[in-house]
């Protein structure tokens, strides 16, 4: 399982999605530079909601390892959803009000999204290849 590239990409990608959970979106700037209000993602439902169902996806294609294509259909999916999040992200970031700043975890649903994306791709790649050798193990019989 770990020797698989796919498999250390997903462990990342779940290890970002997991740690948005507990960092800080973006924290207020009160008088003289003091930091008065943070808030964290998991503060806001629908950030919420899509982190959960984005870690479950990203522990479900870690955890299958056995059934590649729902491998690759999981991190795919969880990478559209982190994608959506991220544009989300950046729609309150060029909505918010002066004084408001983002913290630098804004980030990691993108990371995700790459991480997701290139662990598809290997998945893909490892499936063709199973695929390939069960057809020219087919023939000889």
């Amino acid at each position: 399982m770990w020797q698989r590239i796919q498999t250390l990409y997903l462990a990342v990608a779940t290890g970002l999605v997991v740690a948005l959970i507990f960092c800080v979106k973006s924290f207020t700037v009160g008088e003289g530079g003091t930091h008065a209000d943070e808030v964290k993602y998991f503060a806001f439902i629908p950030y919420a909601i899509l982190l959960v169902i984005a870690a479950i996806l990203q522990l479900i294609a870690l955890l299958t390892f056995k059934v590649r294509v729902l491998q690759m259909r999981t991190a795919v999916l969880s990478a559209l959803i982190l994608l959506g999040l991220q544009g989300w992200l950046v729609f309150d970031y060029l909505t918010a009000a002066d004084g408001v700043l983002f913290s630098w975890t804004a980030i990691f649903p993108l990371l995700a999204v790459i991480l997701d994306f290139m662990a598809a791709r290997r998945i893909l790649r490892d499936q063709l290849l199973v695929e390939s050798m069960s057809r020219l193990r087919s023939r000889k019989r």
